[in-house]
């Protein structure tokens, strides 16, 4: 075998939780590390890691992603009261996501991988829809309280002059219940930027829905703002790339993307992100093969996989049992690290080496050879295999194309 690749700066390396951990080993142990000379700057994200360095461990990676400029994250555990317990921790830790996007300022581009014989549940679609989704405020960020009895319930702004701003919302009657958000400019623009710079950088179109005509402040804002950064800063170098801005409302923008025959970007608001990525991710077949890129506005690159730690699987490997836990979201987001990592130190090698890395995997499935989630979503002939054995299976593949 030819001399192994040698990179010239390494990346951060988040590792994970439960079964995903198990696969993250075997991706690095069967894929990578007989090819690479694999430098990564490792942080420790499983559950009892952040535990025991009391969350700072995120706060670490997250600050290292900044220094070296791309990163990889295994999935991890958010816990829940039931985890707290399970895991015997001091606390209910945040999401290491939420964590992470927030020092980053980032906003997240998910994306299906498409594959021959996994057809689209919407028959129109050939091409992947990337979602960007705003990781910044509204419901994730609210204030919500539980009315008991008749009263009236006022929005009040008091700026540090002294000067109050009042909305009466509702004058209730009986008992009901209320929630209040925010956003900020700053962190709009942020995301506007980082959506225009990533449909230069994938050259694709990019759609961006709100409903302004409903919300007209709230919603607005994010179109004007939006409208602004486009005329000011990318309106020119859109037209030299031959690629389109568009803008409207969101319940059009469903009407149009279920019509759409796909190979664009689709912005949208925290929780409207939230939700259409996993529509597209299930539409397209499997939340197992959707990519996940946080982006921030300085360029730094954060890649996982959208889907969780595939706890049920876990329980099943700890009792010796086999399992056939699909890895390929999980494989993408190193391929897309190391893809970036190549890209940004014009290392060439590297490149070329995860674009036959994500063909001979893509090749493996579109051949027959499968784990059992897509064997369910696959007419005609396959072959359920494990794990390690569709790894070892997209290795001999792999090892052909070098």
């Amino acid at each position: 075998m030819a001399d192994k690749i040698q990179m010239k700066v390494p990346l951060v390396e988040m590792d994970g939780d439960e079964m995903t951990r198990v696969i993250w080993q075997q991706i690095k142990d069967i894929l990578l590390l007989p090819y690479i000379d694999l430098q990564t700057v490792y942080y420790d994200l499983g559950l009892k890691k952040r535990d025991e360095s009391e969350d700072k461990i995120t706060v670490e990676a997250a600050e290292a992603t900044k220094k070296y400029g791309v990163a990889v994250k295994c999935a991890t555990i958010t816990p829940n009261a039931q985890r707290v317990e399970e895991y015997n921790l001091k606390q209910m830790w945040k999401s290491p996501n939420g964590t992470i996007r927030a020092i980053l300022d980032g906003t997240v581009f998910r994306a299906p991988i498409i594959v021959k014989n996994v057809k689209p549940f919407v028959r129109t679609w050939e091409k992947p829809i990337t979602i960007a989704r705003h990781a910044y405020g509204d419901v994730y960020k609210d204030v919500e309280l539980k009315v008991k009895t008749k009263g009236k319930a006022e929005l009040v702004f008091t700026g540090e002059d002294g000067q109050a701003m009042k909305e009466v919302i509702h004058n209730f009657a009986g008992p009901g219940i209320l929630l209040g958000m925010h956003n900020l400019d700053r962190s709009i623009e942020s995301f506007a930027r980082a959506c225009f710079n990533y449909a230069l950088d994938q050259k694709q179109d990019l759609w961006f829905s709100t409903k302004d005509t409903i919300s007209k402040k709230y919603d607005h804002t994010f179109k004007d703002i939006f409208q602004e950064v486009y005329d000011r800063e990318y309106k020119e170098k859109f037209t030299a790339a031959g690629i389109e801005y568009f803008y409207t409302l969101i319940d059009d923008a469903v009407a149009r993307v279920i019509r759409s025959s796909g190979g664009f970007i689709w912005a949208c608001k925290n929780y409207d992100g939230d939700v259409m990525s996993d529509m597209v991710a299930t539409a397209f077949g499997s939340l197992a093969m959707m990519t996940s890129v946080l982006v921030s506005p300085e360029g730094h690159y954060e890649y996982e996989a959208a889907h969780g730690t595939v706890t049920r699987h876990y329980y099943q490997h700890l009792k010796g049992e086999e399992t056939s836990t699909n890895p390929v979201a999980t494989l993408f987001a190193w391929t897309g690290a190391l893809r970036k990592r190549g890209e940004l130190d014009q290392l060439d090698a590297l490149v070329e080496f995860t674009n036959k890395l994500e063909k001979a995997s893509i090749e493996t499935i579109e051949q027959g050879i499968m784990t059992k989630d897509l064997a369910l979503l696959v007419e005609g002939d396959k072959r359920v295999v494990n794990t390690r054995q569709f790894l070892e299976e997209i290795n001999i593949r792999l090892m052909k194309s070098l």
